[in-house]
């Protein structure tokens, strides 16, 4: 009977224990590590999130831009922080699934070394052409590479961004003589676009949508399943001829591993929360995202069947290159 007490009540110190610490957590401001340039894509969603976390839990999550390897050097970053839940970031399809599996060394893995928290969304990318190259459809811009007689250059916003592996996919199968300029980030990567200094391009909507829409950059092919609303008439790559190319510029937010689990469980569930209010709605209506609520452990599993999914096509796709 005294051992039953005596359990029970330890018990309670721990439960009681566990949840003093849920309450004290954030005491401080929490930083947010974004592995891409301010302007881009991850930046804006991490962001918009970061201004409703504070709101939630009444302390700043303030973001950080740490850019360069494809997202390389942010994850690295978040990895090797320590896991007190103060320092929490922005991962993905780029920087945990592309650059990761294009690197010999990316420095982390990407499913043990983190503590991954909650899904943001994902917006597809475009190819782009300047419109002093004079093309029309994704056959002319394969007919204007294939007339120049010399390596053409094509951008994206890094190594091992979605942009990178869909513009290098095309390259690939139509053994195209075309070599890939990286930037720090696709805001970067749109100046010299939209000044025509490099005619091809592939960027995230969110970065090109505007540019777009104006008619300063022409779209070719839209790696989402189906055709966006914003541009009904632009065809997607799979009804290009490109099956494979179909795929989105997730995003999430993810941590050390070794978080702990009431910080991570309080997380997610603010993230989901805030996921359905009507301005978020809207910014992934506008950005043509695509929100999906799940757990943490959901979201592990995720991203494992992104890894297992692409990490072989890319490094075969891209590597050889």
């Amino acid at each position: 009977m005294k051992r039953t007490l005596l359990l029970i009540a330890t018990a309670c110190v721990i439960s009681a224990t566990a949840l003093a610490q849920k309450a004290e957590w954030p005491t401080k401001p929490v930083r947010m590590i974004v592995p891409f340039g301010a302007g881009g894509a991850a930046d804006v969603t991490a962001r918009l999130f970061a201004d409703h976390l504070s709101q939630a839990f009444r302390q700043q999550f303030v973001v950080e831009n740490r850019s360069g390897g494809g997202g390389l050097i942010g994850a690295q970053a978040i990895a090797r922080a320590d896991p007190d839940g103060y320092t929490l970031g922005s991962g993905g399809m780029s920087a945990h699934v592309l650059a990761a599996s294009l690197s010999d060394n990316p420095g982390f893995d990407p499913i043990r070394d983190f503590s991954h928290i909650a899904f943001f969304g994902g917006g597809p990318s475009l190819i782009v052409v300047h419109p002093s190259a004079g093309v029309k459809s994704l056959k002319e811009m394969l007919a204007y590479i294939r007339a120049q007689g010399q390596e053409v250059p094509y951008v994206s916003a890094g190594t091992g961004t979605v942009g990178h592996m869909v513009f290098a996919y095309v390259v690939t199968k139509e053994k195209l003589n075309a070599v890939h300029i990286p930037y720090r980030s696709g805001s970067a990567a749109v100046v010299d676009l939209l000044a025509g200094r490099v005619k091809l391009g592939s960027l995230n909507w969110t970065t090109a949508r505007q540019h777009v829409q104006s008619g300063a950059l022409i779209a070719m092919g839209v790696s989402a399943a189906k055709r966006m609303p914003q541009l009904p008439d632009l065809p997607t790559l799979r009804e290009l001829g490109y099956p494979d190319v179909v795929t989105t510029t997730w995003t999430m937010l993810t941590a050390p591993a070794g978080v702990p689990k009431a910080i991570v469980d309080a997380v997610n569930r603010e993230v989901q929360r805030i996921s359905v209010k009507p301005e978020l709605k809207r910014h992934f209506e506008n950005e043509g995202e695509e929100p999906r609520l799940m757990s943490a452990s959901e979201l592990t599993d995720f991203v494992k069947a992104e890894v297992t999914r692409w990490a072989p096509l890319v490094r075969t796709m891209v590597k050889k290159k």
